[in-house]
């Protein structure tokens, strides 16, 4: 019977030049590098180990999967690229950048790691992915992923009907408390600074939604360290049980500057942005999941990973064959001479 590899097991860097280099191991890199390797391309994935949904224990909304650990699938993921052939890399980019083309001049890259190793690509699919940015409230982080959560979606069902706490952010937060209404009776939302015309307010009341609008100073937990409520800036404490912040959420990007892709802001954070099938401006890389689509579920990251990993496989067939008929040509005159 075959043994299940770790989650933490590492296979060695290729050596040479790889068709592709996918940069994290979340489900777009994955997903990406499963199609690739799938299509008997040389494939290796550089996987930094810090998934955004680690803390959550389950992931949601993932049909045949909900329910699942994030690690299982993240395990699953990585056997399956493994088992034809792909390898995954334990280890954090700090450099990806073009490199001298080939002979025949098809594109390259090297991306370096933080212990100094390097790998030399004809193309790259970042899949990154993002953190999320937390408001500055004492005690909010510890509880993030868990009493803390950001996506109706991924955790509504989880936290239906208890008593939740709208820590507002900025205006997204107005759709947000709308989306959260749904699950409970009882929710409130703490303006925390953040405007609410009288139209905003005329809604949650229609909606029975309790608005509070002195600033919250900190997050207050039971005997037992769950989630009670928050204390405001005048002392008072409001009983919550759950607490939904739309953070704004920003693509990891660190040790890509060499790359040159472009980022775009956008009402939710900031991402990179990418055309059809994960494609940037920059020929040769490819962008897939959270890294450019900020409210991407694991679902939808997984799936445009497959896009993104399908046409690198189309673009190198391309280059490919390029490479082959230029081959013919040189070799043509040589023939005639003989």
């Amino acid at each position: 019977m075959a043994v299940a590899t770790p989650l933490d097991a590492s296979d060695a860097l290729a050596e040479g030049t790889v068709d592709a280099v996918v940069i994290g191991g979340g489900a777009a890199g994955l997903n990406g590098a499963l199609i690739l390797a799938r299509s008997r391309r040389s494939v290796v994935v550089i996987d930094s180990g810090s998934p955004r949904n680690a803390p959550a224990e389950a992931v949601h909304g993932l049909l045949a999967l909900d329910g699942t650990p994030p690690s299982e699938i993240l395990r699953r993921g990585r056997e399956q690229v493994r088992q034809y052939g792909g390898r995954v890399v334990n280890g954090e980019v700090v450099s990806a950048e073009p490199a001298a083309p080939s002979a025949d001049g098809d594109l390259r890259f090297t991306v370096t790691l933080a212990d100094g190793r390097s790998i030399t690509a004809r193309r790259i699919l970042v899949a990154t992915g993002l953190t999320d940015v937390l408001p500055e409230v004492p005690g909010l982080a510890e509880h993030w992923g868990h009493s803390v959560v950001h996506c109706p979606y991924c955790h509504g069902w989880e936290v239906r009907d208890e008593p939740i706490g709208i820590l507002a952010t900025g205006p997204v937060s107005i759709d947000h408390a709308f989306l959260f209404r749904q699950l409970t009776e009882d929710l409130t939302y703490f303006t925390h600074g953040t405007d609410l015309d009288e139209d905003g307010r005329a809604r949650f009341a229609a909606r029975g939604i309790r608005v509070v609008d002195t600033p919250v100073t900190e997050v207050v937990n039971d005997a037992g360290g769950a989630l009670a409520g928050v204390r405001l800036a005048d002392g008072q404490v409001v009983a919550r049980r759950v607490l939904a912040v739309a953070s704004p959420m920003q693509a990891r990007t660190q040790g890509l500057e060499g790359l040159g892709l472009p980022v775009q802001d956008l009402p939710k954070g900031r991402s990179f942005a990418s055309g059809m099938a994960g494609t940037t401006e920059v020929p040769g890389v490819w962008v897939a999941g959270n890294v450019t689509d900020l409210v991407a579920q694991v679902g939808a990251s997984a799936a445009a990973g497959a896009l993104a990993g399908a046409d690198i496989n189309r673009m190198l067939a391309i280059a490919d064959t390029d490479a082959a008929l230029q081959r013919i040509a040189e070799e043509s005159p040589k023939a005639a001479t003989r």
